[in-house]
């Protein structure tokens, strides 16, 4: 068993020794002075007394000295958890985590700019200098393995936008989601909440994510936005389906079999008229 006192985890520890200034914790009675962490004293419960056990978190004050604390915080090493911005400083931004000193967010871990009140997905890390900072480059601590299936709704936020493969989502804030390209509909930016449907569970445990309703279902809303759309421009659209598949997702955030669908309904029912070069809101006087 590897008895290591490392930041940024919880341990179940001993009570070794006491003082005026707290209590020293370790694995097992005996042990050498850098095996120990202090717990402060106004932290150290009453009723304990040396050889108690007690669960503690460990992190480095602000001296840079490893100590305990009873408290809990809102993330541990290599956990992710979305954090809210309590200020930001010279060096980058601190988050507010459940302990008497804030977390920091170094500039160069930070994917896009943050301000106080923001609240934002983090992992806790180790830096080279073994102290405990945040990142928002969260990919690598994201799990696979979710207990989602295909057709399931799902929650999560929005941390990369990768032009090549599309929207990263953590879903639940700790698994790995994408929204493909292809499926990137709306203005979906890091930091946003996204709720999706699920397509695909890929061999590796990741999921592929779609922030559309079942063609069906989304038929109605593509109708209404193009009636809007279509209201918008006075009542005369200067494209048609037959526009480049970019103009269309430009103007209406659909795919162009989607756009097709819809207008199709909305020309059966009587709605819209579609001419050589646009779509024109009917004429429902008559």
């Amino acid at each position: 068993m590897d008895r290591k006192l490392t930041p940024g985890t919880s341990y179940t520890l001993k009570i070794v020794k006491t003082a005026a200034h707290g209590a020293y914790l370790a694995h097992e009675m005996g042990a050498a002075a850098p095996d120990r962490v202090l717990l402060p004293a106004k932290q150290v419960p009453e009723e304990k007394r040396i050889g108690d056990e007690i669960r503690v978190f460990l992190y480095k004050d602000s001296q840079d000295r490893l100590i305990a604390t009873v408290r809990t915080p809102l993330i541990e090493l290599g956990q992710t958890a979305r954090l809210e911005v309590a200020e930001v400083g010279k060096i980058g931004a601190f988050l507010s985590w459940g302990l008497e000193k804030d977390l920091l967010l170094p500039y160069a871990e930070q994917t896009y700019t943050v301000h106080a009140g923001d609240t934002v997905l983090v992992a806790l890390y180790l830096d080279k200098s073994d102290r405990l900072c945040a990142t928002m480059n969260v990919y690598q601590y994201l799990k696979t393995g979710s207990p989602y299936i295909v057709g399931d709704t799902v929650h999560g936020i929005a941390y990369q936008d990768s032009e090549r493969f599309g929207i990263f989502v953590a879903v639940d804030d700790r698994y790995q989601g994408l929204v493909p390209r292809r499926e990137c509909y709306g203005d979906i930016r890091p930091g946003a909440d996204v709720t999706a449907r699920v397509i695909q569970v890929r061999e590796d445990g990741k999921l592929d994510l779609s922030v559309r309703r079942k063609a069906y279902e989304q038929m109605d809303d593509d109708a209404d936005t193009i009636l809007k759309l279509v209201a918008s421009y006075d009542g005369v659209l200067p494209f048609t389906d037959k526009a480049t598949p970019e103009v269309i997702k430009l103007h209406t955030g659909m795919s162009k079999n989607e756009f097709k669908r819809a207008l199709g309904r909305l020309m059966k029912e009587g709605k819209v008229i579609k001419t050589e070069r646009a779509i024109r809101m009917a004429d429902r006087s008559h």
